[in-house]
């Protein structure tokens, strides 16, 4: 009797052992590190998800900043880029370019002339024309990039092209803004035309102190040529 009885535990204990074995080891969840805390269960984050994620955290893209001018001195010119905003009136507020004849056109103003005043100036006109349709306007002007001001240069220099002349600078300086010199620039012979009339730079003797009333400040449409 007590011989079937442990027949009968072996035979159950070994039954256990096979099951046990069998069964596929307990789960414990894991938290991923890479996935975001909102994004729900089977979702991931694509590039195009990744791409607005970034967008939304930066925000629209900022107004770009007004040219280096004082607003109360540089005149207004053709070709100028404004940036004009009125107060709490978004489709009053816009960028515009000062056309060739020197106008731009506002919302219910129409045309206006723009060319010859200051930023000043002519925030003063719009306010004064706007308060006929709205009560105390407040309006900014801006000059966001000159381009009725500029220069020239060409030849062997690193850089050759036109260059905004939104401040005052000499010949020496604009040649540093075009890079410098290329490797057989003549720049004993630098040549500056400035309305028919051909000015002489010696870069050699300028920069050892050398006859410095050749560096001279340059006008609006100066060319300046680096044989």
């Amino acid at each position: 009797m007590r011989a079937g009885v442990s027949r009968v535990l072996l035979v159950c204990c070994f039954i256990s052992t096979v099951l046990l074995a069998q069964a596929p080891p307990p789960r414990t969840p894991v938290e991923s590190k890479d996935a975001p805390a909102e994004l729900g269960p089977g979702t991931s984050l694509t590039t195009e998800k990744a791409a607005e994620a970034v967008k939304s955290a930066v925000g629209p893209t900022p107004m770009p900043t007004a040219a280096p001018v004082d607003p109360k001195t540089f005149q207004i010119g053709p070709e100028d880029i404004l940036l004009i905003r009125v107060w709490r009136e978004p489709e009053l507020s816009s960028a515009v370019e000062v056309r060739p004849d020197g106008k731009i056109s506002l919302p219910l103003i129409g045309e206006l002339q723009a060319a010859g005043e200051t930023a000043e100036s002519l925030k003063t006109k719009v306010v004064e024309l706007l308060s006929e349709y709205i009560n105390k306007p407040e309006v900014m002007v801006s000059i966001q990039a000159v381009r009725s001001r500029r220069y020239h240069i060409q030849g062997e220099v690193t850089r050759p092209g036109t260059f905004p002349l939104v401040v005052p600078v000499t010949i020496l300086e604009a040649l540093t803004n075009a890079g410098g010199f290329r490797e057989f620039a003549n720049t004993k012979k630098i040549t500056v035309l400035r309305k028919g009339k051909i000015i002489k730079f010696n870069y050699n003797d300028v920069v050892k102190g050398k006859n410095l009333d050749q560096n001279i400040m340059l006008e609006n449409g100066d060319f300046i040529h680096v044989p």
